[in-house]
């Protein structure tokens, strides 16, 4: 996800609804402003096609050849397609949002089609905080999108996969030599710190421009030891 974009030229694109629904945590839109397509949630901007630079390199941060991969939260798609288009073995998407799933299924927008249909993923109707836990099986690679991070929450139960615990349980999912990494809407401190007392934490600031504004995002990488 990410910060509100700004409208600096004084001019407003059409916008259109492409799809709306309701869910248990609110309501999620998808809309079209000019080109760009945005996702909403409860009524604020989460992220748009305009910029996806972060969202690529937190796929890549996965490796050049991933295997078995994780991704926490659908947004719109740019993740996930950088994974395939990297040649992941397999990977598992974990969206809370049923109707985000649905129009990725039904093609609502291109970039969602693409990763629906695609043989080597598999979408899961679920809450990755409770999903990842009970999974029995190690992955390559987790990356978690799931909300701005634990300063910026829009839904506020996210803040339990920020956790000392649940990111410990998430470690012991991944394989040896497997790497957790996380989205942040800015650089968190505490989020580091939490990683460290669990094995060496690598930040990342991804900078970028977005309508003449910029953004420091932050990527937070935790490779699990080759012999664990």
């Amino acid at each position: 996800m990410q910060g509100s974009p700004g409208h600096d030229n004084g001019v407003e694109a059409r916008t259109e609804i492409l799809a709306r629904s309701n869910t248990p945590h609110g309501e999620i839109a998808l809309r079209r402003r000019g080109d760009v397509i945005e996702l909403i949630v409860n009524g604020v901007f989460a992220m748009d096609s305009t910029q996806v630079t972060s969202e690529v390199d937190l796929a890549d941060a996965a490796g050049e050849r991933p295997g078995v991969v994780v991704v926490g939260g659908l947004g719109l798609g740019y993740t996930a397609a950088r994974l395939l288009a990297n040649g992941a073995r397999f990977m598992h998407v974990v969206e809370l949002a049923r109707p985000l799933i649905d129009w990725a299924v039904a093609g609502v927008t291109e970039q969602l089609q693409l990763v629906a249909h695609d043989p080597r993923v598999r979408l899961h109707h679920a809450d990755i905080a409770e999903w990842l836990p009970r999974r029995e099986e190690s992955f390559d690679a987790i990356l978690l999108d799931v909300d701005n991070g634990p300063g910026f929450l829009i839904h506020d139960h996210n803040a339990r996969v920020y956790a000392a615990d649940w990111l410990a349980s998430a470690v012991d999912r991944l394989a040896p030599g497997g790497v957790l990494v996380i989205w942040c809407e800015s650089p968190s401190p505490d989020l580091a710190l939490a990683l460290a007392a669990l094995g060496e934490v690598t930040e990342r600031v991804v900078t970028v421009e977005r309508e003449g504004r910029i953004f420091d995002y932050a990527l937070y990488l935790l490779r699990r030891d080759d012999t664990s």
